[in-house]
């Protein structure tokens, strides 16, 4: 079983690129998705689809670290839907639910960008090892330095806090499965039982949370982990795969703006 955050160690080039490359395209393509049109997102979301199996992951390996956040989707939908102004869809409004084509539109379009970053961000961590994931941070961090900002700390911090949700997920299962063991019910009775049995992992989670920081703490004390810049095993080199998934990240950004924002002239030389 494959969880978000979880590195998976094929051979592909999306692999092979620089850590510093992926880390930066993820950003851009972030932004690129959180302020697109939906004509754009369904470019962003085929640009996805392809790199998937390029990268070599099974997607179905994809699949299931996303499985998690199927509620989070569920719930920016869901919220859109009710509390979006616009003409209401028949038979509603119903009592004091009022649910709109508007709503509709907009529910789809934010579930649907959330998804497409969720993915974008399992891409990066499924491709890139823990150690390359700290060294890419680290080199785009380095120019902050002027500003006084500890580019490796802030990499340890960023990389840790992406291992654990793995950690978290199957500290989740466990102790729901411990809680059944032992008579727990989270999927018969009314809502708001389902929902104080749910809520019952909360305090063993949080514990156990602790107790893993303490363990890791520990560990990297043991291990005489200082803070502060470090050399590594193997630099960091851009490759000519390199400057080809720069170009398309180029021509990505560049049709993005151009589709989102067209200047006058340019735009209708290219798309009349």
């Amino acid at each position: 079983m494959y969880n978000f955050g979880q590195y998976i160690p094929v051979e592909s080039i999306i692999h092979r690129l620089d850590p510093r490359v992926k880390i930066a395209s993820l950003i851009v393509l972030s932004i690129m998705i959180l302020n697109s049109k939906a004509i754009t997102v369904a470019m962003l979301s085929v640009f996805l689809i392809v790199i998937i199996p390029t990268s070599r992951l099974p997607l179905r390996c994809v699949l299931k670290a996303l499985k998690p956040m199927v509620i989070l989707f569920v719930l920016l939908f869901f919220l859109h839907l009710v509390f979006t102004d616009g003409t209401p869809i028949p038979p509603f409004p119903l009592w004091r639910i009022t649910i709109t084509y508007e709503g509709l539109l907009r529910g789809i379009l934010i579930t649907w960008q959330f998804f497409l970053l969720i993915l974008s961000a399992s891409v990066l961590t499924m491709t890139t090892s823990p150690t390359e994931l700290v060294i890419g941070i680290e080199r785009l961090l380095r120019p902050f330095k002027i500003l006084r900002i500890p580019s490796h700390d802030v990499a340890i911090m960023i990389s840790i806090a992406l291992r654990f949700v793995p950690v978290f997920l199957e500290e989740i299962v466990r102790i729901k499965e411990a809680q059944i063991a032992r008579g727990a019910d989270f999927k018969t009775g009314t809502v708001v039982r389902r929902i104080r049995a749910i809520t019952a992992l909360l305090i063993p989670l949080v514990i156990s949370s602790l107790r893993r920081a303490d363990e890791l703490a520990i560990a990297m004390e043991g291990r005489a982990y200082k803070r502060g810049p470090r050399t590594y095993l193997r630099e960091l080199r851009i490759s000519p795969a390199d400057y080809a998934a720069v170009a398309i990240m180029i021509l990505v950004t560049g049709f993005y703006i151009l589709q989102d924002y067209p200047f006058p002239g340019i735009y209708a030389l290219l798309f009349s």
